[in-house]
């Protein structure tokens, strides 16, 4: 099986397709369907596939480019307003779970220094399933969300730290080896290349917002008015590849490196057209990344030592529940968030795998304890579904449904109007919207409209605004009003057709372009509409009036009048629009009835409201 990479892949789509949509709809997550996906297809299932190893590897990119969509949801003021959770919250709880469950491990038999390197390795979460199951659950922008966020990036960057201490934990025990390993370290403190790793952190960093700024967004602009969405999208995934070189390059964590990248362009008005084009390519990485922590999950060594693996498996998720919920409550979050934030991160991450590897070719870990902690780890990404499914179905409803829920002073990031297409119609449309105070999310497809707009101020986001993909990465599911005023009929219709099937709850504000667009319209349920000129005309026909002799005011009663007329032949006409002789009858009649009731309304004499001259 591993020389057929054909197979293999289709092995394991037919296995997503099997087992996840059943575990969703048993309530189970989609995480544990994937893990259950794993497990059938893996060595110690079905033996249909067998390279774990090479699987992970490349589903590890998904986490990637996980952390790159996040940080493009998040402005580089929210990363500033998080500051006190990170160091609070994020630091805290990697020292304080790493130096509990090495002390559990020390009374229970093992040395120091090898109790160390594990608990090091146990507590760090699994960016993978709880930022997963926070999108899913749409709670982002909530006190779990954020924390929760804040926790992991703090797990991401002690990644390096954590693995440049393995090789001193590892030779602790032999006083010589430490001071020969100690000396060894001291004297590596006068290589000029040991005292660049800051400075060259800081210049990696510089350097992306530089060329953030400068290189990358112009290009996108490049890409963007060639309407080539081929190259867009392979533009996009260049992006999130070259951030995680950049900063794997220097020693740092290739997840960190996409999750700045996402929000050095959190502010770029493509923002919304790359996390589209990214989204597919996210999950079903990430997916894949579930498939094979199943696969890896050893059986044999579950079989051999069961005890004592459930034991380690439980008081591990046990003490990081614990700790988080400690801290939660330091930070004085609703009881109802402190619990979901200690379910969300109670499992043991993807980087443990990394830390016991290393840990074991250093010599700290012999090979029965690694296989040991390598299945705990895997079975403890099991419990999350299972311990949010408790949540769910027993302890939520028990509680006051606070959980999730956004603060009342938190702005979302999706507006609850959406307007899609900023030309000269949508700008009259947004303009007066704006004046009364509401803010929305503006939408084109026209990079160098675009361009021009952002001169005066205006941000718009640049995407294809007929692409449902789109439509969710704008935020159009949270929105009360849609907007469409693109120009094309046909591409009208199909933005309404997208919005009503995909977004029933959401009204639908559209531009017409004529009579029979107007009814095709309203056939699709749109009720808020204007012909594009109908306006205009009459609002001409009424200056042509008085110039020819009409007063101001009897200009404007005789427009007003022929628009209504109009809007109510536009309503009856829709009835018949299918029988072409009836609507053209229907048609003919209407405007002869026209004619009757303006000659009528010429006729009648003006009503003469001065008053009468003073004749004394």
């Amino acid at each position: 099986m591993e020389n057929n990479i054909l197979l293999a892949i289709f092995v394991l789509l037919a296995a997503s397709i099997a087992l996840v949509p059943l575990a969703k709809a048993a309530g189970l997550g989609t995480v544990l369907g994937y893990l259950a996906a794993g497990v059938l297809v893996g060595p110690y299932g079905l033996r249909l596939v067998s390279d774990t190893e090479t699987t992970r590897q490349i589903a590890e990119f998904g986490i990637v480019m996980m952390l790159f969509l996040i940080g493009l949801d998040l402005q580089p003021r929210e990363i500033w307003r998080m500051r006190h959770k990170v160091l609070g919250l994020g630091v805290t709880q990697v020292i304080a779970t790493a130096a509990v469950l090495a002390l559990t491990l020390t009374l229970s038999g093992l040395t120091w220094n090898v109790a160390l390197i594990i608990g090091l390795a146990l507590a760090m979460s699994s960016t993978a399933i709880a930022m997963q199951t926070i999108e899913q659950r749409d709670i982002t922008t909530t006190d779990t969300g954020r924390a929760s966020l804040a926790i992991l990036l703090v797990q991401d960057v002690a990644i390096i730290p954590i693995l440049a201490a393995i090789p001193l934990l590892a030779i602790a025990g032999s006083g010589a080896a430490i001071d020969a390993e100690v000396t060894q370290a001291v004297r590596s403190l006068d290589s000029p290349v040991d005292w660049l790793m800051p400075l060259s952190v800081v210049g990696a960093f510089v350097g992306a917002l530089l060329a953030g700024r400068y290189v990358v967004r112009p290009l996108l602009g490049y890409v963007a008015r060639t309407e080539v969405r081929e190259a867009f999208t392979a533009m996009g995934l260049a992006l999130v590849v070259g951030a995680a070189m950049v900063t794997q390059l220097i020693g740092l964590s290739p997840a960190l490196g996409g999750f700045i990248g996402g929000v050095l362009l959190a502010d770029s008005e493509y923002r919304h057209e790359l996390e589209s084009n990214l989204q597919p390519f996210k999950g079903l990485l990430l997916g894949l990344f579930f498939i094979s922590v199943g696969m890896s999950i050893d059986f044999s060594v579950l079989a051999t030592e069961p005890v004592r693996i459930g034991v380690l498996v439980m008081g591990l998720v046990v003490v990081k529940m614990g700790i988080l919920f400690a801290l939660a409550s330091l930070f004085r979050m609703h009881f109802a968030d402190r619990l979901l934030l200690a379910m969300l991160l109670s499992q043991t991450g993807e980087f443990a795998f990394v830390v016991l590897q290393l840990a074991r070719t250093e010599g700290a870990i012999p090979a029965g304890q690694y296989d040991i902690m390598s299945v705990a780890v895997a079975l403890s990404m099991v419990t999350t579904p299972l311990l949010l499914l408790l949540f769910d179905k027993v302890i939520a409803p028990r509680l006051d449904g606070r959980a999730g829920q956004r603060p009342g002073d938190t702005i979302d990031e999706h507006r609850k109007i959406v307007v899609l297409g900023y030309g000269r119609f949508g700008q009259i449309v947004t303009r007066m919207l704006r004046a009364q105070g509401f803010e929305m999310t503006l939408i084109d497809d026209d990079a160098a409209q675009i361009a021009l707009v952002r001169r005066f101020g205006v941000k718009v986001f640049y995407g294809d605004a007929s692409r449902v993909d789109l439509l969710h990465a704008a935020g159009v599911e949270k929105a009360e009003l849609v907007v469409i005023a693109v120009g094309g009929a046909d591409r009208i219709l199909t933005i309404a057709r997208n919005v009503r099937r995909h977004f029933p709850h959401v009204d639908i504000a559209a531009r017409a372009v004529d009579r029979g667009h107007a009814h095709e319209l309203m056939a699709l349920g749109v009720e808020i509409f204007e012909r594009e000129t109908f306006l205009s005309a009459i609002s001409l026909g009424a200056k042509v009036l008085v110039r020819l002799g009409h007063s101001p005011e009897e200009a404007t009663r005789l427009a007003e009048a022929f628009e209504a007329h109009d809007n109510q032949l536009l309503q009856d006409s829709f009835f018949v629009r299918e029988d072409e002789t009836a609507y053209i009858g229907m048609v003919r009649n209407a405007m002869g009835l026209l004619n009757q009731a303006m000659s009528a309304d010429r006729a009648e004499p003006p009503v003469d409201n001065t008053p009468p001259k003073r004749t004394d």
